[in-house]
């Protein structure tokens, strides 16, 4: 069989898959967050926490819990990484460095999972189970709980309250993450990742010398980084180490775990406004843009001249054989695509226009399907936006779901879309000026300037992969790069939660013969269209400075 064969063949697996869960798990959603009954285990934690799960909260109300509770993760993650060194279980490791601490810290409570460090080599059991796995639950049901309340905004009407967050948030992780998790994690330990709390102990021999491995919860923490479209791993070497990912079977599980919540949520989103077919609009979007993507990549890396590529199949220069070009590349755009990080390939040693691919997936805002949560209230960002360009178009106020979009809500999205590229661009152009930064470049020219641009790109979309050839562990960026992940992950969610109260005060419009049919397929294609021209084109100077000159160059 062909390697573009086999390709197409784990593409079509991938797409049966998503599509069998699609309804299910879109519906049991639905239920979640539209119930008004508490489990006894969900009762137990609002007592703990002091929590009246009933009581409905205006956006302030909710944007302050949101805030709150995450500044409190920010700060218990950032002392637990400090004093690990006291702590048991940490196998001897050191307490970590203040301006580590709190770019992991940041890292993981923005759902970024951006990792300066080795993994195996830095922290602990107790730093990686009870700190960093926590975080890659509540942070990714911080994401759903957002996106459920733009969605009340769109739903409800004359009322400003958009639920509970506190009632969103333990849902999210008691009956959506928690569960997923326990049954991918045993298929994950079936396909030979390991799950245990052994200490480091020295195997095999290479090169007259011992190899040391510590073990580690890696399969309970691998199924929630990828469900929950976190990204960070328990090893440097992410999801391409076999412990973590072990065979071609895996990576496709992998695949799957990542993409399943945000695509479903889109029939979430269609359930609790009244119209499945405005869900299938916006998944209509999704879709297109990531066949697109994935297909466009699958091409370049298999696009190959001489008898070295013939022979290996394709580009595998940082490329897993067990997963070749094929697995390595719809992983690759998966994880660019949404909010995740992962890797199980180096992107850095992808072509030149591979590198370009995944780096514009995350700077169209990553809402193809995009991350938990953050991917469905991106997407519902850039539909109020083309539904107001359309509403210029033909000289009409625009609507959306029977909500006016007038100059308070498409103010509230313009915002939106304008905090990532302003924090990239800044970020990418103050570190390009000044020495120290760009001492951390292992290549000059466009190469150089893509790993910096890709590095703030990651944080800012809150993404956490690297493009693995810039050491980022100084202080410079581990800082800068912690700002960006906490500024690009908290300040879009202002503008969410703005928009979402203003919506849900309105009255709503009836219909009339001159209203925009947003569950149309005209209206998916203005859509696509709207997330390339408004979003990809923003980032163009920038791509023909790095990838896209690298890749002519070729």
């Amino acid at each position: 069989m062909s390697p573009v064969l086999a390709g197409a063949l784990q593409l079509l697996a991938l797409v049966v898959a998503l599509g069998l869960s699609y309804r299910p798990l879109g519906d049991h959603m639905a239920r979640v967050y539209s119930s008004e009954r508490h489990l006894r285990v969900e009762k137990w934690i609002y007592r703990a926490i002091g929590a009246d799960p009933s009581a409905q909260m205006r956006w302030p109300a909710y944007l302050r819990a949101v805030l709150a509770f995450s500044v409190v993760g920010l700060l218990f993650l950032y002392l637990l990484q400090r004093l690990q060194g006291a702590l048991p279980g940490s196998l001897g490791f050191v307490s970590i460095d203040p301006d580590q601490a709190f770019n992991t810290a940041a890292s993981f409570v923005a759902n970024t999972n951006w990792q300066s460090y080795y993994g195996e080599q830095t922290m602990g059991h107790v730093v990686q189970t009870g700190g960093l796995a926590v975080q890659n639950f509540v942070s990714a049901a911080v994401g759903i709980a957002v996106a459920v309340a733009l969605v009340r905004g769109f739903a409800r009407s004359r009322t400003g309250e958009l639920g509970n967050f506190w009632a969103d948030l333990v849902r999210g992780v008691v009956r959506i993450l928690l569960p997923i998790s326990v049954v991918g994690a045993l298929v994950l330990v079936a396909c030979g990742a390991i799950q245990n709390f052994s200490g480091i102990h020295e195997v095999g021999q290479f090169a007259g010398g011992t190899q040391q491995w510590n073990g580690g919860a890696v399969a309970s923490q691998e199924v929630i980084k990828e469900l929950g479209t976190n990204g960070g791993g328990y090893f440097n070497a992410n999801s391409a180490h076999p412990f973590e990912n072990p065979d071609g079977l895996s990576n496709l599980f992998e695949i799957y775990l990542i993409l399943v919540i945000p695509f479903a949520l889109t029939r979430t989103f269609g359930r609790m406004v009244g119209s499945l077919r405005q869900g299938y609009a916006i998944l209509a979007a999704m879709t297109t843009i990531w066949l697109g993507f994935t297909a466009l990549m699958m091409w370049t890396e298999f696009h190959h001249a001489g008898p070295a590529f013939d022979l290996a199949g394709g580009a595998m220069e940082g490329k897993e054989t067990r997963f070749g070009v094929a697995g390595s590349s719809i992983f690759a755009v998966a994880t660019t695509l949404t909010s995740t990080g992962a890797v199980n390939s180096f992107h850095s040693s992808f072509t030149g226009f591979g590198g370009g691919i995944a780096m514009l997936g995350m700077q169209l805002g990553e809402i193809a399907p995009g991350g938990v949560g953050s991917g469905l209230y991106g997407m519902l960002i850039m539909a109020v936006i083309a539904v107001f360009l359309a509403g210029l178009m033909v000289g009409r106020t625009p609507e959306y779901l029977g909500k006016k979009i007038g100059t308070r809500e498409i103010t509230f999205a313009a915002c939106y879309i304008l905090v990532t590229p302003a924090l990239v661009l800044g970020f990418t152009a103050a570190a390009l000026a000044l020495d120290t930064p760009a001492h951390s470049m292992t290549n000059s020219g466009a190469h150089g300037f893509s790993e910096i641009l890709y590095a703030y790109t990651s944080g800012a979309n809150n993404n956490g992969s690297a493009f693995a050839g810039l050491n980022a562990d100084t202080p410079w960026f581990n800082s800068t790069i912690g700002i960006v992940m906490l500024l690009g992950r908290f300040l879009p969610m202002v503008f969410v939660l703005a928009l979402a109260g203003s919506l849900a005060g309105q009255t709503p419009v009836p219909a009339t013969a001159g209203t925009l049919r947003t569950e149309k397929p005209l209206f998916a294609g203005l859509l696509v269209g709207t997330i390339t021209v408004v979003a990809g084109l923003t980032y163009f100077p920038a791509l023909a400075l790095g990838p896209l000159a690298e890749g002519l160059a070729a």
